[in-house]
């Protein structure tokens, strides 16, 4: 059996457009789909579902999963005891793992336009940023991951933008930007605060994200969604007219 890789790597030449992630989906033997993200030295292939290697941590579906089960004190965590539950080093490293996985994945995700998918990994790796917040042993491992905070929220904002799009919903993409705007700069203040002599990790992307907005607006002739529309009423104190742009709003969102 040939063990190498070069008839897949031949057939797909690593030769990117500055910016440019090359991944595709393809069908692989047993008949699964399986994403592929083409590197400089190879081709990292990831499963479409669950943990990208398509391991199960300890039984768990992602090791998230089962670091929430270890500090909900089920797994030979703190219990009754109030002191926080702290992960150990070795959690620490198999986070990392499932970090990069991740991050792999949704890179591949945002190259294909599968802005769903892409969504979806950006809220795990949110969610696993959140509980290093929490658990994480010394504020330098729980900065190596923050510092990126800003990055993995400019990839969600991305995303939930572009479904929008894709839903006919101008107005409602524009939201979605100024929201991820938000919590991007509201992250960023965190760590200015944090850290009052070192820069300012991925300070550009709100610029980006501005352009973005005004790329929507442009295309699609929004002048003023209905948010922006009820932070008016609201400001106005035409509370009628707001209670109507809520029901729209509400209405929008069962929709």
């Amino acid at each position: 059996m040939r063990r190498d890789m070069d008839d897949a790597m031949a057939g797909w030449p690593y030769d990117p457009e500055p910016g440019e992630v090359v991944a595709r989906e393809v069908r692989a033997r047993d008949g699964r789909m399986v994403v592929q993200l083409r590197v400089e030295l190879g081709v990292l292939q990831m499963e479409v579902g669950g943990r990208p290697d398509g391991t199960r941590p300890h039984g768990f579906a992602t090791y998230l999963d089962y670091l929430r089960y270890r500090a909900a004190g089920r797994g030979g965590g703190s219990g009754g005891d109030a002191t926080p539950w702290v992960m150990s080093r070795e959690h620490c490293t198999a986070a990392d793992r499932e970090f990069v996985q991740y991050y792999h994945r949704r890179e591949a995700w945002l190259g294909l336009q599968r802005y769903d998918r892409a969504l979806k990994d950006a809220d795990h790796t949110l969610a696993l940023m959140d509980f290093v917040c929490q658990h994480g042993f010394d504020d330098d491992y729980i900065d190596s991951h923050e510092r990126f905070r800003g990055l993995v929220l400019f990839h969600r904002t991305r995303s939930a933008a572009a479904l929008a799009l894709e839903r006919r919903r101008p107005d409602e993409a524009i939201d979605v930007v100024r929201e991820g705007g938000e919590r991007i700069a509201a992250h960023l203040r965190r760590w200015s605060q944090n850290h009052d002599h070192d820069e300012i990790p991925n300070a550009s992307l709100i610029e980006q994200l501005h352009v973005l907005e005004n790329e929507i607006r442009r295309n699609f002739a929004v002048e003023k969604t209905l948010r922006e529309q009820l932070d008016e009423a609201v400001a106005d104190e035409d509370y009628e007219r707001a209670a109507q742009l809520r029901d729209q709003i509400r209405a929008r969102a069962g929709g």
